[in-house]
């Protein structure tokens, strides 16, 4: 039996701000049929609304019938996701500052606070635009 065997999970959903509770109805199912705690499905949830939020109102212009894929996995001490979207390239983790601003006005003069968090949350990110879509790929800690 190969090593290389994991217990993932695949779906797609429409680029629709209706489509975000199939979103995390995909997700706690995964994370009881792996056992996962409350607090690192909690994370994971955050993560993955605020990336879809962003696909939304920003890849595909406030909704559309556009495809979102998700895939759930297991790694050793990790959970990870693959996100991909058809929106424009964007890799959101390119221009974020190292940690969260320290003030309120440089709170309202940069945008991508939640992408900071999803950073912040994440042991491992990596981003790639290949064959039309967006993929981030992310590792959250057990």
């Amino acid at each position: 039996m190969s090593e290389n065997v994991t217990n993932a999970r695949s779906a797609m959903f429409h680029s629709r701000f209706a489509e975000l509770q199939g979103v995390s109805d995909f997700l706690e199912v995964f994370c009881a049929e792996q056992a996962a705690g409350r607090e690192l499905c909690l994370r994971l949830n955050l993560v993955l609304e605020e990336l879809f939020v962003n696909t939304v109102r920003h890849g595909h212009g406030g909704g559309s019938d556009e495809p979102v894929w998700v895939t759930l996995d297991t790694a050793p001490g990790a959970l990870r996701v693959t996100y991909e979207d058809t929106g424009p390239p964007f890799n959101p983790y390119a221009h974020l500052p190292d940690k969260p601003p320290d003030t309120t006005l440089e709170l309202r003069n940069i945008g991508g606070l939640g992408l900071l968090l999803t950073k912040e949350l994440a042991q491992t990110r990596d981003y790639a635009y290949l064959f039309g879509r967006n993929r981030i790929r992310l590792a959250l800690k057990r």
